[in-house]
């Protein structure tokens, strides 16, 4: 195995690793990619309070995420199509993050199924969901949950529409994607690639073809997607979907006050603080800096978690430190997968656990959940000096 010290060497193997449809698919944003870019580079505005001659022995990155025991603050974020980074991809990054003793999300989305995922796995997980207009496939999906003892919903706010997203077009990406003579020439130079998935039955849709009223076949699924978004989504909506499930509820997708309240008044368990990775509304602000005023917003009313833009263990701090009780991460998990499979899913959460637990030291403490503000040196008007 070469020798990994930070997620940018993961992702340098994986683009060499992966056809460039599926890199890009991780890797773009939409229209202008503005918002995609300051996902990360907001992040770096944000300096770290180095304190010293405090005793650094014992230090534990150990947490707690909607009532559950976690190694640290760091879940795995869903990310639809991961079983073609990577043939089997989801259950590798599942059984991954199992290990280290974190969360791992499905997406609806994903290539192999909930059932697959439970099958390789011992510890419940948790299936993202998104909000779709057909009451049939969403109840199913949640009794599909339930049965393979899921213990939370991640419910998608963010997707009633797709954001464009320019790469993905020129390429075919889509749902199924579409092969053309360029991309398939491109998958022939990724040797490794194509034979994990010559080597594995799991190359759909497993959550939707053969459970979705009238898809069957790869064919049908197109149609599917394009009419199974709920463009009249709202707020009493979101509460039907919730007393469906009967269980634990997290909202991904909030990036205003106003509707982190809104979460609350719902009864969620808990928030993520996200704009999709920046691939939907683009020139939306980043998500550490749509951070603050949320917290000041909904206090501790509500869990408070913290997706988009990570990809590094002080990253973790610094939104812990800013108040977040859970982080994800997307691309940075995936850049492992795709490198290196299973192996490389657990490199990058040593990667990250490693500079957590290394920072947190050298601002001074030893347990997560002492971090604050106060380990942090945060320009003035971060959260931005806006009219609206």
């Amino acid at each position: 195995m070469p020798v990994i010290t930070n997620i940018d060497d993961l992702k340098r193997i994986y683009r060499r690793r992966v056809p460039k449809m599926f890199y890009d698919y991780a890797e773009t944003g939409s229209w202008s990619e503005q918002t995609f870019r300051d996902n990360s580079t907001d992040f770096a505005e944000i300096r770290l309070r180095q304190r010293v001659a405090v005793d650094m022995t014992n230090r534990s990155t150990a947490s707690r995420m909607i009532g559950g025991d976690v190694a640290m603050p760091v879940a795995l974020a869903p990310v639809g199509l991961t079983g073609m980074q990577h043939a089997d991809g989801e259950i590798k990054a599942a059984r991954a993050a199992e290990t280290f003793g974190v969360p791992f999300t499905l997406s609806t989305l994903s290539i192999c199924s909930i059932e697959d995922v439970a099958e390789h796995t011992s510890r419940p997980f948790w299936l993202q969901v998104y909000t779709l207009t057909d009451n049939d496939f969403m109840q199913r999906l949640f009794d599909r949950a339930r049965a393979a003892g899921c213990s939370a919903i991640v419910i998608t706010l963010d997707l009633q529409i797709g954001g464009q997203r320019h790469k993905d077009i020129k390429n075919g990406l889509s749902a199924p994607p579409k092969l053309t003579a360029k991309s398939i020439a491109n998958m022939m130079t990724k040797p490794r690639w194509g034979l994990g998935m010559l080597g594995t039955k799991r190359r759909f849709f497993g959550n939707v073809i053969g459970h979705a009223k009238g898809v069957s076949d790869p064919s049908s699924l197109s149609s599917w997607t394009e009419e199974a978004f709920d463009q009249a989504l709202d707020w009493d909506r979101v509460r039907e979907l919730i007393r469906m499930w009967g269980g634990k509820v997290i909202l991904k997708g909030i990036l205003d006050a106003e509707d982190a309240v809104k979460a609350l008044d719902v009864g969620a368990d808990a928030i993520i603080v996200s704009n999709h990775g920046g691939r939907q509304l683009d020139g939306a602000l980043s998500a550490i800096r749509a951070l603050p005023a949320i917290l000041d917003a909904v206090g501790d009313r509500i869990e408070v978690h913290l997706d988009s833009g990570i990809r590094s263990g002080q990253d973790v701090l610094k939104a812990l430190a800013l108040g977040a009780k859970g982080t994800y991460v997307g691309r940075a998990f995936v850049y492992g997968l795709g490198a290196m499979g299973e192996a490389g899913v657990t490199a990058a959460l040593q990667v990250i656990h490693k500079e957590l637990d290394t920072t947190m030291a050298l601002c001074g403490e030893t347990r997560v959940q002492n971090l604050g503000r106060h380990n942090l040196l945060i320009p003035r008007h971060f959260s931005g000096d806006w009219q609206g």
